[in-house]
């Protein structure tokens, strides 16, 4: 066999290797579409599941997602930055910054429902938070810190060191040269690393049920929104594990399609953000 035929072999598996990945997704997306599509209408997506009224929805679930997404970020999004920029900018190679990005290695490998062990016996029974969205949240900020500091590092890395030499020399302080210069030039890659992060929060189950619980209610009025987080929160995955364990199938890809287009629409988002910030960073 010629090199020149071995180099169409090699391309065909490679071709073959993309076709069978997209026809895999198409698949998987379209069956779930197909079976879950009719389970969708107004009141599914506005209402909660109520044997009185007799109504089956996912309001509270929504909400419960939002919740956890919003507060994770809050939280996570500071201390990764942080962390990446003190270990990209400051840090000195050396035992101490081989140390931490071993760690953080270490822990975006750890299992997700580990992380549910810990967050549940620690968060919810040792500091006393129970089974509730603040619980769930800071648990999930340990499984995103490690993409959102990696992320960030990486991204860091890519901006040229004649940046950092050239701000300095204009007499511009190391914060200021970080914070002016750095960050926004970064930007794309940075938002990348929280978006992806943001995916991973609403696809996780298994932590987030020793956690967060599965309550499915609204916020009440009275009581300020800000008492939910420390109320159980189900959110879509969960609602769509406790579905599929009481055999409503119909209700399960319901809440199926809805997470595939939450999870689409974030990596369009992924794709358009990153396109627009790199192309005003260049210019």
């Amino acid at each position: 066999m010629t090199r020149k035929t071995k180099d169409k072999f090699v391309l065909g598996l490679i071709y073959l290797a993309a076709f069978f990945s997209v026809v895999l997704l198409i698949g998987i997306i379209g069956y779930v579409f197909v079976k879950g599509v009719s389970s969708i209408n107004w009141t599914f997506l506005t209402t909660v599941t109520s044997a009185l009224k007799g109504t089956t929805g996912i309001a509270g679930n929504i909400v419960n997602t939002l919740y956890i997404v919003i507060l994770t970020l809050l939280i996570a999004t500071p201390i990764g930055i942080g962390s990446a920029i003190y270990l990209n900018e400051y840090a000195k190679p050396g035992k101490i910054v081989r140390l931490i990005e071993f760690t953080t290695e270490t822990l975006s490998g750890i299992p997700s429902i580990i992380f549910g062990l810990f967050g549940m016996v620690f968060f919810g029974n040792t500091l006393g938070f129970g089974y509730s969205i603040l619980t769930g949240s800071l648990t999930l900020t340990l499984m995103i810190l490690p993409l959102i500091t990696r992320n960030t590092q990486e991204a860091l890395k890519t901006v040229p060191d004649s940046y950092r030499s050239g701000a300095v020399g204009m007499g511009a302080t190391k914060w200021y040269m970080i914070r002016t210069i750095l960050l926004p030039s970064a930007m794309p890659g940075i938002l990348t690393g929280i978006i992806l992060a943001i995916g991973r929060i609403v696809g996780e189950s298994a932590a987030l049920l020793f956690t967060a619980g599965s309550g499915y209610l609204l916020p009440k009025a009275g009581k300020g929104l800000l008492n939910k987080i420390m109320e159980s929160g189900g959110t879509l995955t969960i609602q769509l594990y406790l579905s599929m364990s009481k055999a409503q199938y119909d209700v399960a890809f319901g809440i199926a399609v809805v997470l595939l287009v939450i999870v689409l629409c974030i990596n369009f988002l992924t794709k358009f953000l990153a396109k627009k910030l790199d192309v005003n960073a260049k210019a």
